[in-house]
């Protein structure tokens, strides 16, 4: 009897400390899940304004748009409106992500305000290889995006790679994580482009 009643106590504070603690955890963790989003939205805030310097604030598109991802599923697009000072629109920009030759790769885009040139990308995460890969979030790759158009895009071993057009030359020794990038803008702009068109969003400017 002695001991059934020392194996309930002991039960009995096992599982309060076992309730705290997990409480304890859940508390940590949303707190700790609030402030990681407050960071990574001050970072997609810096990085999209390197590619759009004249917007002061990015208003979040209410309009629901999906992209379907190579593998068949679907996902919400995170699209923002860029305005200036004086409230004009100046551009759009909206996170993009893939799979490259290390692991995900996760973009910021921004595009013109009548969604037919890409002012540019930032990488906002990456695990791709030191010296070889990483080179994706150089000026030489990066700046083939500038002007290029809101269409589909291909890659190339060889090619003028200050040309503002759909090709873009491969960084050498790493044309997986530079395929990878392409088709994250395969992916993501052509299918942003498209719904927000038929949404009213962006007239059918042409070029």
């Amino acid at each position: 009897m002695l001991k059934l009643k020392y194996f309930l106590q002991q039960s009995w504070l096992l599982l309060v400390s076992s309730f705290f603690f997990g409480l304890l955890i859940a508390v940590t963790n949303a707190a700790l899940s609030g402030r990681i989003e407050q960071n990574k939205a001050a970072k997609l805030n810096e990085l999209t304004k390197v590619l759009l310097p004249d917007a002061e604030r990015f208003q979040p598109v209410e309009a629901d748009i999906e992209v379907e991802l190579p593998n068949g599923s679907k996902e919400k697009a995170r699209v923002f409106e860029a305005l200036s000072s004086d409230a004009q629109r100046v551009g759009w920009s909206f996170n993009a992500r893939g799979t490259g030759f290390a692991g995900p790769v996760e973009l910021v885009v921004a595009v013109d305000k009548d969604f037919q040139k890409i002012m540019g990308f930032n990488v906002l995460a990456s695990s791709e290889t030191p010296g070889f890969g990483d080179q994706i979030k150089t000026d030489y790759y990066r700046n083939q995006f500038v002007n290029a158009p809101a269409e589909r895009l291909t890659l190339t071993k060889t090619g003028d790679p200050a040309a503002a057009d759909a090709q873009i030359v491969a960084i050498t020794g790493a044309t997986v994580s530079s395929q990878a990038v392409v088709d994250i803008m395969n992916t993501f702009v052509t299918r942003i482009k498209d719904q927000m068109r038929e949404k009213g969003l962006i007239g059918n400017v042409t070029q």
